[in-house]
């Protein structure tokens, strides 16, 4: 059983400001929790007791992050991307497999499948990834195995998505050199060239990347994750609320109309206002 995660929160998510200017994306709130939140009980519905996260922006807001759970943060004062940020995490992790979640994006996959698959095999590396939904950068061949990534080792076409959930083992952290700004690619075309990837195929379950303002706004109205009105929310005598997603302590005017719209924790909208298609912070 996996019992470590490590769950990338270090990105800038330039794609989803001005909201991030506000909040690390990891944290920035699906319905009522971080988005982040879900992605660590989504590991730890697997087995995960101990978690790392790695910082940049906006370190300070993740004060208080994880409940009492074992979290420890990494934070980067200089953003050292996928692969420097794993790298820098090698004296935490321990022995066995380890479980890595992008902070920013939204999963309901199975992850069992990948770490059963990936503890079934000698594989350093398993990828879990999508047929379709995304950008597909890793060509799967018929023995399941990845037989190239972004096209760059053989020239073959992708053929699958990268989720951004892997597993590896701690010998594979051997390969990012140390003390350097790199992103994790590099070291899967090593191993690719050596044809020790592994790959699992989730296609069933939700799988999201919240990167800009109009997929965080869909995601709010695809999902059903929790009652779109926080029973703190406190919502005026006549307010309409349509489509949209009420935070913890946001307040809705009087005769206020909100339509497919998210209203952070502590927003408002005054009395008699409408917003269409916004998200107010």
């Amino acid at each position: 059983m996996i019992t470590q995660a490590f769950i990338l929160g270090a990105g800038l998510g330039t794609r989803l400001r001005p909201l991030t200017d506000l909040l690390p994306k990891p944290l920035v709130p699906l319905f009522h929790k971080p988005l982040a939140m879900w992605a660590v009980e989504a590991c730890e519905a697997i087995g995960c007791k101990r978690f790392g996260i790695n910082t940049h922006h906006l370190p300070e807001k993740w004060e208080g992050f994880g409940g009492g759970r074992d979290v420890t943060f990494f934070h980067e004062p200089v953003l050292l991307e996928t692969g420097g940020g794993l790298k820098n995490i090698e004296a935490w992790v321990e022995d066995g497999s380890l479980l890595i979640h992008n902070g920013d994006i939204f999963s309901s996959m199975d992850l069992r499948k990948l770490v059963e698959a990936h503890e079934a095999s000698c594989d350093e590396v398993t990828l879990a990834l999508r047929s379709g939904g995304g950008a597909k950068k890793i060509s799967l061949g018929d023995g399941g195995r990845v037989e190239d990534v972004r096209s760059e080792v053989k020239g073959l076409p992708g053929t699958h998505v990268f989720t951004g959930i892997y597993c590896v083992e701690k010998e594979f952290l051997k390969r990012i050199p140390a003390g350097e700004v790199i992103a994790v690619i590099p070291a899967f075309q090593e191993l690719v060239r050596e044809g020790g990837i592994g790959a699992v195929v989730l296609d069933e379950g939700e799988w999201m990347d919240l990167g800009d303002v109009e997929s965080y706004l869909a995601a709010h109205r695809e999902l059903a994750l929790q009652e779109p009105v926080h029973p703190e929310a406190m919502i005026a005598e006549g307010a309409v609320i349509e489509n949209s997603v009420i935070g913890k302590g946001a307040m809705i005017g009087k005769a206020a109309r909100v339509v497919d719209s998210v209203v952070w924790p502590g927003g408002g909208v005054g009395e008699s206002l409408k917003i269409d298609g916004k998200v107010i912070t």
